[in-house]
């Protein structure tokens, strides 16, 4: 089976006064139609500009991108424009990333009004007060404004937002970050659901460990813009084998009173992401780190099946 999107060696550089910013370096993966791939790691890892880049909302600096088979590195603006019915985003902040000079179904209606998918207005109202369904939102809101609703269901709006064009794929940029606890499980049951119902795929951005397990089939985890571990959820909170997972996962709260967790506090600088030394970027953190490491880059290269690791001493740390 062809997977639904294919990523190959995706760059993103941006121009600084000390020289080029990497903030996504060499990035590859692919993702199959109805799956979910978490990504996380650190803020300025490089996550969510490697989301917006997969969508053409930033230009790539270079790299291949295949959606359904089709290249769609180098998009034209008609072909970008028919790109949109089937890629969307969802964004981090609810709030700013809705227009709030208008109404709930304003905003949700938006994009049938752009494509011209509605040939009637009574089909277009009973298209907005479906998708209203669909996320959650009583008919009542349908002339209330995002000032006037709470973050969950600003939320629901761009959620709502997002699947008015039935797309096949979703980014969802770091979506329930913003939101109470109770509401993030309000909401990350919804897009199982609405996965579920619609055969929907997902990029998933988060930087909390216990949301991605909840939500991913597989979960890629980077660092200063490139990947040092790729593997399924499963497998990837059962044994991990780079340095930098293993504090990663080490620093996740426990609910049980009194246990007590071994966490690893890394120490050292963190390498610049401008003009990054050709080594391994977690090296000056790295309690295992060797001179080879500040010398040489190591490769993401696959140490058990479907457990893909970037790190020179991956099966001596581990013992493989």
């Amino acid at each position: 089976m062809e997977p639904l999107l294919q990523v190959k060696n995706l760059k993103k550089y941006f121009p600084t006064k000390s020289g080029m910013l990497h903030a996504v370096d060499n990035v590859s993966f692919t993702i199959e139609q109805g799956k979910t791939l978490g990504v996380v790691g650190e803020s300025g890892c490089g996550k969510s500009t490697l989301g917006r880049v997969v969508l053409h909302l930033l230009p790539a600096t270079s790299g291949e991108i295949l959606f359904d088979g089709k290249d769609i590195s180098n998009p034209s603006k008609a072909e970008l424009h028919d790109l949109r019915r089937n890629m969307q985003m969802v964004f981090q902040d609810p709030y700013s990333s809705i227009n709030p000079r208008q109404s709930v179904a304003e905003i949700i209606g938006e994009p049938l009004k752009v494509y011209k998918i509605c040939k009637t207005k009574e089909e277009y109202d009973a298209r907005v007060k479906q998708l209203m369904e669909i996320v959650g939102l009583p008919e009542r809101y349908e002339h209330s404004y995002p000032h006037e609703l709470d973050g969950g269901r600003r939320q629901r709006i761009g959620i709502g937002r997002a699947l008015a064009l039935q797309p096949k794929f979703i980014v969802c940029d770091e979506p329930v970050s913003a939101l109470d606890v109770s509401i993030q499980a309000q909401i990350l049951n919804l897009m199982m659901d609405l996965q579920d119902e619609m055969n929907l795929t997902y990029i998933f951005v988060t930087h909390d460990l216990s949301v991605v397990k909840h939500i991913s089939d597989d979960i890629m985890v980077m660092y200063l813009g490139v990947v040092v571990e790729k593997s399924s959820a499963k497998e990837l909170f059962s044994r991990q084998l780079h340095p930098y997972t293993k504090a990663l996962l080490s620093a996740i709260p426990r609910a049980k009173i009194g246990e007590r967790k071994n966490r690893i506090l890394l120490k050292g600088e963190l390498t610049s992401p401008i003009e990054p030394p050709k080594a391994c970027r977690f090296a000056p953190r790295c309690p295992y780190a060797k001179e080879k490491c500040f010398s040489q880059e190591p490769v993401l290269e696959e140490i058990l099946p479907e457990h893909f690791v970037c790190c020179h001493y991956v099966r001596e740390i581990n013992q493989l």
